[in-house]
């Protein structure tokens, strides 16, 4: 039985100044490219009713995520700062209503929209699938960054959980610390039951 528009959420993957900003201190290759595609979708979303949802990093200043205190990455998205903010083009068309996800908000990993790391390698999941419940969503359109690590995550857990989870190959860009890591993410997210579109 095929499932109706208004069951589906657009869920937004970090579409932060960090990140999607060539001034970002972690910019995405290819962030820049995909934001038209992303308002489109958004738009088209907004039309069919459905829930939209937007995931930030916001993390604390000092965080075992950031490679001064040990971590791997640099300093980003750190709560409230301008790196933080989605990109202004996207912004503008956020609503009341929308739900926000925040990842990382006592120093955890959270790269996935469903759940957090802990220090201590314990899993703490996020509000995200019971807000999606409440609404009857059963399929997920996913865009954002990085493919190869935040929105692979985000895709996997969602299969996980039951849901039907769909790509935009357009509205995605990664990061490839090696050259094949985004394609590799994607073929994952296929191989687990994932479809790109």
């Amino acid at each position: 039985m095929g499932v109706s528009a208004s069951s589906y959420s657009l869920l937004i993957v970090d579409m932060q100044r960090d990140f999607a900003s060539p001034e970002g201190s972690l910019f995405v290759p290819g962030a820049l490219s995909i934001r038209q595609r992303i308002s489109l979708e958004l738009l088209r979303a907004r039309d069919q009713g459905a829930p939209i949802v937007w995931t930030q990093d916001w993390h604390p200043k000092e965080s075992s995520h950031f490679a001064p205190f040990g971590g791997t990455w640099p300093i980003h998205c750190v709560a409230e700062s301008e790196g933080a903010e989605i990109v202004p083009e996207l912004a503008l068309l956020q609503r009341k209503g929308d739900i926000v996800i925040r990842k990382g908000i006592h120093g955890e990993d959270g790269f996935s929209a469903f759940s957090v790391r802990r220090a201590d390698g314990s899993i703490l999941e996020t509000e995200l699938h019971e807000q999606l419940k409440e609404r009857g969503v059963q399929r997920l359109k996913l865009c954002g960054v990085a493919t190869d690590w935040c929105v692979r995550a985000t895709a996997l857990d969602a299969l996980t959980l039951g849901y039907d989870v769909e790509i935009i190959r357009d509205g995605v860009a990664g990061i490839n610390l090696t050259p094949e890591a985004s394609n590799e993410a994607l073929l994952e997210v296929e191989a687990a039951g994932g479809v790109l579109i």
